[in-house]
């Protein structure tokens, strides 16, 4: 079959556009194992001293409502606060839509900002409008997003498109398991040879609303949904 000019072109065209479509754009950063993983306890250990500035219940000046994940926070049921004035404490806080560095916590801290701002079923619903500007600390996505190095923080919808799905059993530090629009931690080794618990660092979850390393029964993350991934840009 001959093709005239115009059709190869189209040809030619069609196939041009469908490359570009599903080309993988290069990662836009790029980290090692051992970094992820030295940031990701350095969340967990900074040591930190709120005030009383740094308590929060109630609406910002946007009409974003603010609930500090402070000792005076128990809802009854949910994860209660734990951190009080003028108490040293350890592991930066959850706040919803947080990307903080430990440096810009503290700075926030010292201008009398909310340490912390927790997650409820009306912030999960408004996603982005809900995060208030007048907090600091970090959420489950944007804590992932710092671990990796990451220019902006990526929420558990974007995430998988920076990365490739793997087996679990492939899992290496510095990985990741995910639940689109949901949650997401981060791999941090094996708890057992028989690879039925796993270590992982997280925040947003239980026993407390900050980063925590603990051992997670793999059954129960599999029955919740969460898929295991691997960041494009990780170098081993």
């Amino acid at each position: 079959m001959v093709f005239s000019k115009p059709a190869l072109l189209a040809v030619l065209a069609c196939l041009l556009a469908n490359c570009t479509h599903t080309a993988k754009e290069p990662p836009p950063s790029k980290v090692t194992r051992h970094e992820c993983m030295v940031m990701a306890e350095a969340y967990r250990m900074h040591h930190w001293t709120p005030s009383l500035d740094n308590v929060r219940h109630g609406v910002d000046a946007k009409g974003v409502r603010i609930d500090t994940p402070d000792a005076t926070y128990n809802p009854g049921g949910k994860i209660p606060g734990w951190w009080k004035p003028g108490e040293e404490t350890e592991g930066i806080p959850y706040q919803w839509g947080g990307f903080s560095t430990l440096d810009e916590f503290d700075d926030g801290l010292n201008e009398g900002m909310a340490a912390g701002d927790v997650y409820t079923d009306v912030k999960r619903s408004l996603l982005d409008s809900a995060v208030t500007g007048e907090a600091v600390g970090i959420d489950c996505s944007g804590y992932i997003s710092r671990l990796w190095k990451l220019p902006r923080s990526y929420s558990t919808r974007e995430l998988p498109g920076l990365c490739k799905e793997i087996r679990w059993d492939a899992l290496k530090p510095g990985d990741i398991l995910n639940t689109r629009n949901a949650h997401c931690l981060l791999f941090a080794g094996w708890d057992d040879k028989e690879h039925a618990r796993l270590v992982a660092y997280e925040t947003g979850c239980p026993p407390s609303w900050r980063v925590l390393s603990h051992s997670i029964d793999v059954k129960w993350l599999k029955s919740l949904g969460y898929k295991a991934w691997r960041y494009r840009g990780m170098v081993n």
